[in-house]
């Protein structure tokens, strides 16, 4: 366990449940590469008295599949000490066969059993849920002793299957996990731990680049710099993280270009777009197909719904926050970037407006750790953007309101900038502006506190006395 970096909440609630003295049915999900499979392993290691991992369709051929996959759960069985002297013939028998080897483990310890990647495992035609369902309700669910943990990474399955299940798995799970990225500060323990040098700067744009996703961040090369990692990972013809974007949207996703049609739109406007929009411009129709397709992508923290302040609670919003597709889509899709772009590039007006936006991403994954710095993170507040209501010429938007109960609302701007941020005339009287048409326009008659998160500092000069509270990237870390 000392060697999972991060997770400890995670990791308290695993220790929960396996001294619970009852069946558990533990369902952990999330998006690829995010860690689900390591945390597992690591956290129960020896303790763990049945692992199986599904074989990936994508590498499979269409034939066989069910064939294949009963195959590869007979070798588990078989690893395990199960005495069997041929493969099942359907998951009726792979399971008859799983009950008689736990069987045979007694009753007088905690059994762990661990299915990674429980959704290859369904394979069209295979029976495979019934079984699963029959193996949990006829018996698992009655062993005490019992506590099963599936992952997946497949969430759209994960959630209609498991979590939102209307058949025999409905209500049968006792515990969900959400496993999200990983934050700066357990981005920063993982640097640590590797080796790998960099300061918080350069560790804010590795994140913007990458997102929290633990995986992506064990390809840096700790002997190069950061520019050199993200050409040879992004921009080099054969980088790893290259050709993620394709692997990873079709490991989740039975019909994955219908999910990128989405993510591609939502990318081209920071706001990001409503339902409505989204059928509209997509041409997906609109009704329970896509509110799936929008929940599912929100459970892999792909996109993000939202309100805007002092909107409709019916005008929801769906932003992309994925930072790596973000950065694909900006950067490499259908572009012609080659060999050497970061570097060639560093002050590019393309990448300031990327950096611009992409800390705008951060800052709300880092929502929480803002009220933090505020000293307000025991306040109940609600967190949004606004945007005003006004004929285009004359509209006002605001990046971030924190509206709290004490009474205040923390009008908060993010500017990314190489140094400490200085205010200007001209955005002194922009902001003036904002502020003035928020009030007038909401009502709202909490005060205003005018909040700039921003990567430094606040340069002083005759305009920084606005500004109430000056967050920088540390509080971001911390």
């Amino acid at each position: 366990m000392e060697s999972i970096i991060g997770r400890k909440k995670e990791q308290k609630e695993l220790g929960q449940i396996y001294n619970s003295n009852k069946a558990e049915f533990v369902v952990v999900y999330g998006r690829r590469r995010v860690g689900k499979t390591y945390l597992v392993r690591e956290y129960f290691q020896d303790r763990l008295d049945f692992y199986h991992t599904a074989l990936s369709p994508i590498e499979l051929e269409d034939e066989n599949l069910v064939e294949k996959q009963l195959q590869a759960f007979y070798h588990s069985l078989k690893r395990y000490g199960a005495d069997v002297e041929k493969k099942p013939a359907d998951w009726f028998e792979a399971f008859e066969m799983f009950i008689t080897l736990l069987e045979s483990k007694g009753k007088d310890k905690r059994l762990v059993v661990f299915i990674d990647e429980l959704p290859w495992m369904d394979t069209p035609r295979s029976g495979f849920i019934t079984a699963f369902e029959h193996f949990w309700n006829g018996w698992a669910a009655g062993q005490r002793h019992i506590m099963l943990i599936v992952c997946g990474s497949a969430t759209s399955w994960i959630s209609d299957k498991l979590l939102q299940n209307k058949g025999g798995l409905y209500g049968r799970t006792t515990y969900e996990m959400h496993l999200s990225p990983f934050t700066l500060g357990e981005c920063e323990e993982y640097m640590k731990s590797e080796g790998i040098i960099m300061d918080r700067y350069e560790q804010l744009q590795c994140y913007m680049a990458m997102g929290g996703i633990p995986y992506y961040l064990s390809y840096i090369n700790k002997g190069e710099s950061l520019t050199q990692n993200i050409d040879r990972l992004f921009f080099d013809k054969k980088g790893k993280l290259r050709g993620e974007f394709d692997r990873l949207y079709a490991s989740l996703f039975t019909t994955p270009e219908k999910y990128i049609k989405i993510i591609k739109l939502l990318s081209q406007k920071r706001e990001g777009y409503t339902r409505e929009e989204i059928a509209k411009e997509t041409g997906l129709p609109y009704g329970g197909g896509l509110t799936k397709m929008l929940r599912a992508l929100e459970s892999s923290d792909f996109i993000m719904p939202y309100v805007y302040y002092n909107h409709s609670v019916r005008e929801v919003y769906y932003k992309l926050t994925d930072l790596y597709t973000l950065f694909y889509l900006y950067f490499i899709d259908k572009k012609n970037a080659g060999p050497n772009y970061w570097k060639n590039n560093l002050m590019s007006p393309v990448l300031n407006a990327w950096r611009g936006f992409a800390f705008e991403e951060v800052c709300f994954v880092h929502r929480e750790k803002i009220k933090q710095a505020l000293g307000i993170a025991a306040v109940q507040a609600e967190i949004s953007p606004w945007r005003s209501k006004l004929a285009e010429g004359d509209r006002a938007q605001i990046d971030m309101l924190i509206d709290r109960a004490d009474r205040v609302v923390n009008v908060c701007e993010m500017k990314y900038s190489t140094d400490d941020y200085t205010i200007d005339k001209k955005y002194d009287a922009e902001l003036r502006r904002k502020l003035d048409v928020f009030a007038n326009e909401t009502k709202c008659r909490k005060a205003l506190h005018t909040t700039l998160v921003t990567t430094y500092g606040l340069t002083k000069n005759e305009y920084s006395g606005r500004i109430q509270n000056v967050i920088t990237m540390d509080s971001l870390f911390d």
